[in-house]
């Protein structure tokens, strides 16, 4: 049980490392030190615990260890899933053909940003892909025919986020698998917010390349996981001593990828069906509430295809941010969208792509819920957000 010094409804931001987890990590934070890259005792303990860890995540996502690559978060494991994809790609002495191009990424307008900056960086900082941005429809969800449309024969990778880091969006990403699968085009995702409560067997997916993320699972902050199946070649970020077979260079972080399998194995738990059930239904009922409480607000996007544990909302005539400092000083935790992004003044992306106005994109508020959230808190954060919007705009009539 966590200590509770207020309501923590920013559970897709982070999420409170898990006992289990604590516990399996702590022995290679203080008794077991060696370098896993060393042959002795001290350095093959370490080694040991590495390669329980990626069993545990290979067993999770229904893979080979093998396939299985550690890196320092997701946004690392996002930029070598597109950068490893696109610098494979060497251009003959005489340069791109003119009937094929340069290599062409499909991706989409609402991902987040470590997938949309390296693409940006390859399209217009260095100038060798070609990207096409597919934006959404108005409810959030990418149409798979606007994916089809898109792809061209340059196309060398499709990457779309499983399930949307800000609004809970599910994407339809095993039918676009199925659609590249005769084209043999590679497609990524960023899984990381969907771990928690969807399916994540790339088997069942078909996915080549999937990201994870150790703190959205319960597990420790500076780890996560890029999936890479076999045969796909990618070409490293970081160049040194070889670690993690070639693919991420440096001494690993023993005790955050024992957290990272930790964390994964606890995602095979039976129990966790009837933990996100109750999730979902908490979820409901705040949605419910807010919708019934609070007039001139809006959920953004559908209240189905959506995570079990994320509700979105535009309130007319307030911003986000003023909310969120609001909240805080009533002890909830909450945010306006994605944590990486929060701190810019500017009205999210995703919101953007979705033909919200700049007004109404300021005007968000993000409450995801997680395995600790319970009915009372809840019922508090209705009431004190019901209030705390009043008092926003009254001032500024």
């Amino acid at each position: 049980m966590i200590m509770r010094k207020g309501i923590y409804l920013d559970y897709a931001a982070s999420t409170p490392l898990d006992k289990k987890v604590m516990e399996a990590m702590m022995p290679y934070l203080r008794r077991h030190y060696g370098n896993p890259s060393s042959m002795h005792g001290f350095g093959q303990k370490t080694r040991a615990a590495i390669e329980k860890a990626r069993a545990q995540v290979a067993e999770f996502l229904g893979c080979k260890a093998t396939e299985i690559v550690f890196t320092s978060g997701a946004t690392e494991a996002n930029n070598l899933a597109i950068e490893g994809v696109v610098r494979t790609m060497r251009p003959p002495a005489q340069g791109w053909s003119a009937a094929g191009g340069k290599p062409h990424i499909v991706t989409t307008a609402i991902e987040h940003e470590s997938v949309l900056e390296p693409c940006r960086q390859l399209e217009r900082g260095e100038g060798i892909v070609e990207v096409t941005y597919v934006k959404p429809q108005k409810d959030g969800i990418v149409r798979v025919e606007d994916v089809a449309s898109a792809v061209k024969d340059n196309t060398v990778l499709v990457s779309v986020m499983y399930a949307n880091s800000e609004i809970g969006t599910i994407q339809p990403i095993g039918e676009i698998v199925r659609l590249l699968k005769p084209r043999r085009i590679l497609f990524h995702t960023d899984a990381v917010q969907a771990a928690n409560f969807l399916e994540c067997s790339v088997q069942k997916l078909g996915v080549d390349l999937l990201t994870l993320s150790g703190h959205k699972i319960y597990g420790p902050k500076g780890v996560g996981v890029l999936y890479i199946r076999s045969g796909v070649g990618l070409a490293p970020l970081i160049a040194g001593g070889g670690q993690e077979m070639g693919m991420r260079s440096g001494t690993e972080n023993v005790a955050a990828i024992v957290g990272m399998g930790a964390a994964a194995e606890s995602l095979k738990d039976p129990r966790l069906e009837l933990t996100n059930i109750r999730i979902r239904q908490l979820r409901d009922k705040l949605i419910k509430a807010i919708l019934r409480r609070i007039p001139d607000c809006e959920l953004t996007g559908p209240l189905e295809k959506r995570l079990p544990n994320n509700a979105h909302f535009c309130f007319k005539g307030v911003e986000g941010r003023d909310l969120v400092l609001l909240l805080d000083q009533k002890g909830i935790a909450v945010s306006t969208g994605s944590a990486c992004s929060e701190k810019t003044q500017e009205p999210s992306h995703v919101l953007l792509a979705l033909g919200l106005s700049q007004e109404d994109a300021l005007s968000a508020l993000r409450l995801t819920l997680g395995k600790h959230t319970i009915q009372e808190e809840i019922e508090k954060a209705v009431k004190v957000l019901a209030s705390a919007v009043a008092q926003l705009r009254k001032s500024k009539v």
